[in-house]
C-alpha cells in the first residue's frame, strides 16, 4: 500500500473509532432518528457546496443513482440508524468490538458478490472466520441472558450493512468522484430521517457535551471520514479498507473505559483477541496458485534438420 494508503488508513482507524463514544453521549439525551439527521445534515452542508462546486453533480446522479441509492442505504440510512438505537442498551465497547467482525463478514459477502472474484477459502480463512465467531460469540453471551437480543440484532444488520457497501462503491462506483457520492449520499438521508427527527425532537436545548457530540459526529466522523474513506477504497480495495476496523475498537474501547468510565473486562480483552486474530486470518490473502504452462507451450517441435526445439 503506497504512503498516501496508510495515511488514509491511520486516519480512518481513528477518526472512526470515536463515533462510538459520541453516539452513546448523543443517544442519551436525544433520539437516535434526531442523532442519524444531526450527523448527515451537517455532513451534507459542509460538502454539497463543495461537490456542487466542482460540477457534474446532478450528472452524476442521473447516471449512478441506483448504485449511490443502495450505498446509501447500506452504509447510512440503516447503519447509522441501528447502531445508534442499540447504544442505548450497549456500552459503546461493546459496540466497537462487534463492529470488528465486519471484515470477516465481508469475505463471506464478496464471495456471492460478483461470481468472477470468488477466492476459495482455505484453512487459515476458515479458522479465522471460526475464530471472529467465537469472538462475538462470547462477548455478545452475558447480553443476551439480559434481554438485550434487539440491540445484538441491529448491530449485526449494521455489520452486514458496512460489509456489503464498500463492495458496491468499488465494483459500480470507482469512477464518481469521492466529493459526489458523500454528499449526495447524506443529502438523501438527512431528507429521510428529517420527519422523524421533527417528531422526536428534544424539548429543550441539549447540554453542552451532547451538542459537542452530535457536532463531532457530522464534522468529523462524518464529513471528512467518509471522503476519506472512498479515497481510501479506491487507494486500496474494498477488503483492505474495512480493515481499519481492527483498529476502530481498540479506540472504541479505549475511550469508553477513560471517558465513560466503561469497565475494561476480561471477557472484553478475550473477545477483542479472538476477534482481531479471526479478522486478521479471514481476511488474509490466500495462497497464489501455481501457474502451469498450456501444453502447447511446452509442445516440442521437431525440425527439419532433425533438432528439437520448443515454440
Amino acid at each position: 500500500m503506497t504512503a498516501r494508503g496508510w495515511f488514509l488508513f491511520s486516519l480512518m482507524g481513528v477518526v472512526w473509532g470515536i463515533p462510538y463514544l459520541m453516539i452513546k453521549v448523543a443517544v442519551d439525551a436525544v433520539s437516535p432518528p434526531v442523532v442519524v439527521f444531526t450527523r448527515c445534515a451537517l455532513g451534507a452542508a459542509l460538502l454539497l457546496p463543495f461537490a456542487l462546486r466542482q460540477g457534474g453533480l446532478l450528472g452524476t446522479i442521473r447516471i449512478h443513482w441506483r448504485p449511490m441509492l443502495a450505498f446509501a442505504v447500506l452504509e447510512i440510512m440503516g447503519p447509522w440508524f441501528t447502531l445508534t438505537d442499540a447504544e442505548r442498551h450497549l456500552s459503546s465497547s461493546t459496540a466497537g468490538l462487534l463492529i470488528a467482525g465486519v471484515p470477516i463478514v465481508g469475505v463471506l459477502v464478496s464471495r456471492f458478490f460478483v461470481s468472477q472474484d470468488m477466492e476459495h477459502l482455505g484453512r487459515r480463512r476458515i479458522a479465522g472466520l471460526l475464530l471472529g465467531l467465537a469472538g462475538v460469540t462470547v462477548l455478545t453471551l452475558p447480553h443476551l441472558t439480559g434481554g438485550d437480543t434487539r440491540s445484538l440484532a441491529e448491530v449485526l444488520l449494521t455489520v452486514l450493512g458496512y460489509a456489503t457497501a464498500p463492495l458496491i462503491a468499488a465494483r459500480r462506483l470507482k469512477d464518481v468522484p469521492s466529493l459526489h457520492l458523500t454528499a449526495a449520499c447524506l443529502t438523501l438521508a438527512a431528507l429521510v430521517y428529517a420527519p422523524a427527527a421533527a417528531l422526536t425532537r428534544p424539548s429543550s436545548l441539549p447540554s453542552p457535551s451532547v451538542l459537542a457530540a452530535l457536532a463531532g459526529l457530522g464534522v468529523i466522523c462524518t464529513a471528512v471520514a467518509f471522503v476519506a474513506f472512498l479515497e481510501l477504497i479506491k487507494e486500496a480495495g474494498p477488503t483492505r479498507a474495512t480493515v481499519i476496523t481492527y483498529v476502530n475498537p481498540a479506540v472504541a474501547v479505549a475511550a469508553g473505559a477513560l471517558l465513560l468510565n466503561e469497565p475494561l473486562t476480561a471477557t472484553v480483552l478475550a473477545a477483542f483477541a479472538l476477534i482481531l486474530t479471526g479478522s486478521v486470518f479471514a481476511t488474509a490473502a490466500g495462497p497464489r496458485r501455481s501457474t502451469r504452462p498450456v501444453p502447447w507451450s511446452t509442445r516440442q517441435t521437431s525440425r527439419a534438420d532433425g533438432r528439437v526445439e520448443s515454440p
